[in-house]
């Protein structure tokens, strides 16, 4: 452990930032997660309604810096792609 005040204080913010991008993380996986279950389902509209979520979700992510903005939008372009597909 550090022993100056100045790396001890960095230290306490590298934790509590590195808890906030796992949470992050986290929640980009679930709402994935709940639009892939609506596409196995063949659910067109459970899926679209999850999809609108995980648009949300993970641009908002995006922004905060969690993850780069074009994987954000390689997710989210990918769940599109499969739920226009679902009646095709």
């Amino acid at each position: 452990m550090a022993n100056h005040a100045s790396a001890i204080k960095r230290h306490k913010q590298s934790v509590k930032r590195n808890a906030r991008n796992r949470a992050a993380r986290t929640r980009i996986k679930n709402v994935v997660k709940a639009v892939r279950a609506a596409i196995k389902n063949n659910d067109k509209a459970a899926a679209e309604a999850a999809l609108v979520t995980a648009t949300s979700t993970v641009s908002k992510i995006a922004g905060k810096g969690v993850i780069h903005w074009k994987n954000a939008a390689r997710k989210v372009s990918r769940l599109a792609k499969a739920v226009n597909a679902i009646e095709a």
